[in-house]
Order: structure tokens, then sequence, then C-alpha cells
């Protein structure tokens, strides 16, 4: 990750440019919002947002949802680091297992831990997720990383 690249939690201000950045991506924008304002991370680089990661509480369990980077800032680390402050969050609000769905990163996740899981498994968890009753609710593969 380039040197200049700082993370922190989201804020309000910064939905706009996270809502940008995921629309860009061809990423879902539903519940976006909420999840980046309530519990989101954000890379910064040059005063700009790169990168980005949300994540939904559901009790022990999370949903990390919203992942994204910039185009030019991919195969930097970005994404790693946005993925790993946004666990840190989760294990700071007492989340034992995180979850997530994907359709476009299947083979990356398990780089930082994820495990592909059984729908039901995961439906249990975080199953009231607009991500997996909406969004991703019949396709994308459910992953999840136990934290604690």
């Amino acid at each position: 990750m380039p040197l200049e690249v700082a993370i922190r939690r989201a804020g309000a201000e910064d939905v706009p440019a996270v809502e940008a950045l995921l629309a860009s991506a061809s990423l879902p924008l539903n519940g976006a919002a909420e999840a980046v304002a309530r519990a989101g991370v954000v890379a910064r680089a040059d005063g700009a947002i790169v990168g980005a990661a949300a994540l939904e509480l559901y009790g022990e369990a999370g949903l990390l949802r919203s992942v994204v980077v910039a185009p030019d800032h991919r195969r930097t680390g970005v994404g790693r680091a946005v993925v790993a402050a946004a666990e840190a969050l989760a294990r700071d609000e007492g989340v034992r297992d995180m979850y997530l769905i994907t359709e476009t990163a299947i083979d990356w996740f398990p780089r930082l831990g994820y495990t592909p899981v059984e729908r039901a498994v995961a439906n249990e968890a975080v199953g009231a997720s607009v991500e997996f009753t909406t969004i991703c609710h019949d396709k994308g593969v459910p992953m999840v990383r136990r934290l604690r």
C-alpha cells in the first residue's frame, strides 16, 4: 500500500464518495449509505477516498459489505487494509463471525481467510440484511471468517 494512504472510520460526509466508487465498480448501492455512515471505513490518498468497506451488525455476527477500491489503487494493499480495518471495528463491536456474499471476488476473499459457507448458515446469521434479502438473494457465494 502506498505510504500516502490513510485508513480511518467513515462518516456521513464520506457517503457520496463511497457511493460513487461503488457505482463505478458496478457494486450495489442498496443500504450502502447507511452501512458506511454507521460502521464503515475509508482509505484516503491525496484527499480523495480510494477505498472503503462497511459492516452491518447482527449480534455476534457481522456482514462485511461495500468493499471497493478505486481502479488506480488496486493491487496496492488498499483492499486488504480496508477489510482489516472493518474486521477490527467488528471485533470492537463484539462480532465473532464475519460473513459476506460476493459475485466478483470469489477468489480474492479466501486469501484474507474467508471460506465458502452454505447459504442456510449465512442466512441464519445475517439473513435479514439487504444483501441477502434483495441484492444477492439467489446468487453470489456466501463466505465466513471467524474473528475470535
